[in-house]
């Protein structure tokens, strides 16, 4: 499956963004999807993940509450919504497909592009 990300730009801080991720194929919703990030200098790290039918959810505890994933299966994408962003959500943003939910980068096989998220104080 190809993944391709949309959706970041530049914001004040506490406004809002919503991430896209489309991707390629018959088989998106055999995938759990998951979202991930990476600011300058450090790891990427999960922010989250949402099961293949979309009924389950599970989020990184600095961004629960602030944060919702959701997919569309008919429209083979994945969304990240994303509210009262701060300076250090300021990061590349990458989603991620697998075969279960995971908050670990080796639970996923497959790889978007990554879209940049600038959140200005």
């Amino acid at each position: 499956v190809q993944l391709q990300a949309s959706g970041g730009g530049l914001v004040q801080a506490g406004g809002s963004l919503r991430l896209s991720c489309a991707a390629s194929g018959r088989t998106f919703n055999t995938y759990a999807m998951g979202w991930f990030r990476q600011a300058p200098g450090k790891e990427r790290e999960f922010v989250a993940t949402i099961s293949r039918s979309g009924a389950a959810t599970y989020y990184q505890d600095s961004v629960e509450g602030q944060f919702t994933i959701s997919r569309d299966n008919a429209k083979n994408t994945v969304y990240l919504q994303m509210n009262s962003l701060k300076p250090e959500d300021t990061a590349v943003y990458y989603c991620a497909a697998g075969f279960s939910m995971s908050i670990k980068l080796s639970g996923y096989d497959y790889w978007g592009q990554g879209t940049q998220v600038t959140v200005s104080s």
